[in-house]
């Protein structure tokens, strides 16, 4: 059976981070990516995660319970750069707006390629990004239509981009690009 977006994503997640690895939240919302990750990387693991909107970070904190390998930044994801100083083993986006959340309050393509841009320079050989995108609103298409133009125009010698989507879905169901950095030799 073919996997839904959602877990297609997860998956690519688990094949890439291992216990004690460095990863990166970069859309907090009400935090189920931020406790999968903290669960995927244990106790000697490290998440960062970002969310503009600070009832996101609070939502999130909830959820995870005070888990100790999660540092919450009430900031964009756009200046990621200003709080990683260390090497990174995979990235989540999960783009749009935050569910039950302010609906005209959304990740814009400028800011989710800026992120993209200096957390690719941060991320270990092999290691993955990984973005969801819900492209069913005005700003979504905007989004959607600005990271083809830039992962497009990514060598091929830096990376290989996979797209997963379901082409025959009603209402513009999200779907996955994920973002493998190449290997050194």
């Amino acid at each position: 059976m073919l996997m839904k977006i959602l877990p297609a994503a997860k998956k690519l997640m688990e094949e890439a981070v291992s216990p004690g690895d460095t990863v990166v939240d970069a859309t907090c919302g009400n935090g189920h990516d931020t406790k999968f990750l903290s669960e995927l990387t244990g106790p000697a693991g490290k998440v960062y995660s970002f969310d503009i909107q600070k009832a996101a970070i609070d939502n999130a904190r909830e959820l995870t319970n005070g888990s100790g390998n999660i540092e919450f930044i009430h900031d964009s994801h756009a200046r990621a750069e200003k709080y990683i100083e260390t090497s990174i083993q995979a990235v989540m986006f999960n783009l749009g707006y935050l569910p039950r959340g302010d609906k005209s309050i959304t990740t814009e393509g400028e800011s989710t390629i800026e992120a993209i841009s200096q957390l690719f320079e941060l991320l270990k050989p092999g290691g993955r990004i990984v973005i969801v995108v819900y492209h069913g609103h005005e700003k979504g298409k905007e989004e959607r239509d600005a990271l083809y133009r830039y992962l497009s125009g990514f060598p091929q010698e830096a990376a290989d981009i996979l797209e997963y989507r379901f082409i025959n879905q009603r209402n513009n169901a999200p779907f996955i690009l994920c973002v493998e950095k190449a290997h050194k030799t």
